[in-house]
């Protein structure tokens, strides 16, 4: 008795990645069109994997260039640009060869997919850690440095000295290990993309968090950028005391 479709349709919503060829070897002489549709979806389902392997072998090329290294640490900050909240900074430092599909640039990331591969970063990383450089301590010493205090600060945060530091874009002063800083390095390198990913979350939630306090200026939706909405409530009720005084002056 011929299979329904809508069993087979079952079978293919079921299927785990591994088991897609399996699925496609069983159906793909069934030429009912609906068979043919999902025979062809877990074919492109497959060659995307395979092309999102590839991408991921490449993100692992600076890792693989400085082995000799015993902890190679990727550095990346979020934050700089908001008028309100603190600047973070992730540190992580990845076992050697190890492969997490869809690390990339935390700002190419879907926000579901960023809070997925924070956590798969965390359950995998050899070590993270976070530095948090508040407002006030921007408006003293300038967002530029409030960034290197904080990639200082996640680097001690680690609980192990790397010897090699994969920066995005920045030579960090202050710190004795190597740096290798990499131009659009949250793109190119796994363990920086990994810093940038867990840094943005961190941050988002946090400024959710302030959400809660603040419930006028928007901050779950617009992370204390300079979204209308958020102008237009800090001309009408002033600035919070996670607004950067430095940022601000010129718009209230």
């Amino acid at each position: 008795m011929e299979q329904k479709i809508g069993e087979i349709k079952e079978l293919f919503q079921a299927a785990e990645t591994d088991g897609l060829p399996a699925f496609i070897s069983a159906y793909e002489s069934d030429m009912r069109s609906g068979v043919v549709s999902l025979v062809n979806k877990a074919k492109k389902i497959l060659a995307d994997r395979e092309k999102e392997i590839e991408r991921s072998r490449q993100m692992l090329k600076f890792e693989h260039e400085y082995e000799a290294y015993s902890y190679i640490c990727g550095i990346d900050e979020v934050g700089r640009g908001p008028l309100a909240g603190p600047v973070v900074a992730g540190a992580v430092i990845l076992p050697k060869d190890s492969m997490i599909l869809h690390l990339n640039d935390s700002k190419k990331l879907t926000e579901k997919k960023r809070e997925e591969l924070f956590d798969i970063i965390m359950e995998k990383a050899y070590a993270t850690g976070l530095g948090f450089v508040a407002p006030e301590r921007i408006d003293e010493i300038n967002i530029l440095q409030a960034t290197y205090e904080a990639m200082r600060q996640a680097i001690g945060n680690l609980g192990v000295v790397p010897d090699l530091l994969l920066n995005d874009a920045v030579t960090i002063p202050g710190v004795t290990m190597k740096q290798v800083p990499i131009i659009k390095g949250d793109a190119k390198s796994a363990s920086i993309a990994a810093a940038s990913i867990i840094a943005k979350v961190t941050r988002d939630r946090l400024m959710v968090d302030y959400d809660s306090i603040f419930p006028e200026y928007g901050f779950a939706s617009n992370k204390g950028y300079g979204a209308a909405a958020h102008l237009e409530a800090l001309k009408k009720y002033g600035p919070t005391p996670i607004h950067r005084r430095s940022f601000i002056k010129n718009l209230i």
